[in-house]
């Protein structure tokens, strides 16, 4: 409780400025992503256990995802970010099958503590290889060709914004990620956690700032017709569920979780919907990505084998359809390139899935 407290210190006021300047332009696009922090090894699983739990999602995703269609005629096309600490080649094996199959991508996330600049650049650029070179995962920058990835800070810790220095140990994190080939990072919203930025519900450029403990707690908003340099910072939808309350009277949390004991609602979905995060001066289309731990046990039994993973998406598409909105699924990777389109000035419901970065067919 605590916590929760001292975290809504950190972000309520950006949240209650939010209220008073909500874009005058219509949303008409939605673009919705889950990015899941996916751990088989969690709770010192051994491999067995590990390899149960993907098996699972290739037994049960896709008959799930594939009776649910977008705008487009998609299904949801999962996102999979898997810690580079829990590598088994047998395992991405798995994973790439379903990624090949059309229902997901793996994107990169990492668990780490005191760690180095130069072991932290090592890692990175070793695990996108190995993802790319053995797996046939993680696109390309067509500009470039270099090989690209999306990511997640385990622990939330990212660029080692804790006070007390632990789950990351590198204060110029931002930078190394740019410099070995991410894209965009996918670790926010953390609250309740005191790792929480005070900016929200934003899609923004962070820069490491050797003066500041968080220095993605700010940045330049991306805008339509513009430029931003720094890390590309793609936030989840937060703010306050009125509907419901602790003790009767304060409003719970909203931070976009997908959670075993935490069913998605119709009031849920309208509050992500609600918190409108968009690109600036093209407010027309708005983004929402949620978070997941699908590979817990509880997670996976509830989401995949006890109607979770089908509530949402049938919930999803009723409220945009109720609401006149045109539903888009996308995953990490796609979300970024609808972004960088938009800010390239182009019209929303555009075909951006290949805009800039690229898989590997």
């Amino acid at each position: 409780m605590m916590e929760t407290l001292k975290s809504s210190a950190i972000w309520l006021p950006a949240y209650l400025k939010q209220l008073t300047r909500r874009p005058k332009r219509q949303p008409r696009q939605v673009y919705f992503s889950v990015c899941d922090h996916f751990e088989p090894y969690n709770r010192n699983a051994d491999a067995a256990t590990a390899n149960r739990r993907i098996q699972k999602w290739l037994r049960h995703y896709p008959g799930i995802a594939s009776r649910y269609l977008d705008s487009d005629g998609n299904w949801l096309r999962y996102s999979f970010f898997y810690p580079q600490e829990q590598y088994r080649e047998t395992d991405l094996d798995l994973l790439a099958l379903l990624c090949r199959e059309g229902f997901g991508e793996v994107e990169v996330h990492l668990h780490h503590d005191g760690d180095s600049s130069g072991n932290l650049r090592r890692t990175l650029l070793d695990f996108k290889r190995t993802l790319h070179e053995k797996h046939g995962l993680l696109p390309l920058d067509r500009h470039t060709g270099e090989i690209c990835y999306g990511f997640i800070h385990g622990n939330w810790a990212l660029g080692n914004c804790r006070r007390d220095g632990r789950y990351c140990g590198v204060d110029d994190e931002i930078t190394i990620l740019r410099d070995t080939g991410c894209y965009a990072d996918f670790t926010l919203p953390s609250a309740p956690s005191p790792t929480q930025t005070r900016k929200i519900n934003s899609i923004y450029h962070a820069v490491d700032d050797p003066l500041r403990l968080k220095p993605h707690d700010d940045g330049i908003n991306v805008r339509a017709g513009g430029s931003g340099n720094g890390l590309l910072m793609v936030q989840g939808p937060l703010g306050l569920d009125w509907r419901r309350r602790k003790f009767g009277v304060l409003p719970r949390l909203e931070n976009g979780g997908l959670l075993a004991n935490l069913p998605v609602t119709r009031s849920r979905v309208r509050s992500w919907l609600r918190q409108r995060i968009c690109v600036a001066g093209s407010e027309e289309a708005i983004f929402v990505k949620l978070y997941n731990h699908g590979a817990y046990d509880e997670m996976s039994e509830a989401f995949l084998e006890g109607g979770g993973l089908a509530g949402l998406l049938g919930t999803l598409t009723e409220v945009c359809a109720e609401q006149g909105l045109l539903l888009h699924f996308v995953t990490a990777r796609e979300m970024v390139n609808v972004i960088l389109g938009l800010e390239q000035g182009l019209p929303a419901g555009s075909d951006f899935s290949d805009f800039r970065y690229v898989l590997r067919r």
